[in-house]
């Protein structure tokens, strides 16, 4: 297991595997492998991340408050439970809105 990975074949309530650090992004490791990598992020009040393309599609699932996703310059909110798929290929970045936490999930196979 990797050391930053969080431990296999036990229960976990993923909004609880993080929290909340002033003034900061915080980044747990849920899975990493060479296909992809599952991490659980919390956003401190007006910390965001900036913009960026990856060659990979990217799921993003709120887990706690609210967060704007901009992909290629549109605008989405998404509230706790939602979800959006980042196309691979496009610009993106998240907008500062209040504390949230979410999961991001990218699938590096089938690109090569």
């Amino acid at each position: 297991m990797d050391i930053n990975e969080i431990e296999k074949s036990k229960i976990h309530i993923t909004v609880e595997i993080i929290e909340y650090v002033p003034n900061s992004v915080v980044i747990k490791t849920i899975l990493k492998k060479s296909t992809g990598n599952i991490s659980v992020m919390s956003f401190d009040s007006g910390e965001g991340l900036t913009e960026k393309t990856t060659p990979f599609d990217t799921y993003v699932q709120v887990i706690e408050g609210k967060a704007e996703i901009v992909i290629s310059g549109k605008s989405n909110l998404l509230l706790t439970g939602q979800s959006i798929i980042i196309p691979a290929h496009e610009s993106n970045y998240v907008k500062p809105n209040g504390r949230f936490k979410m999961i991001m999930t990218v699938i590096k196979s089938g690109y090569e």
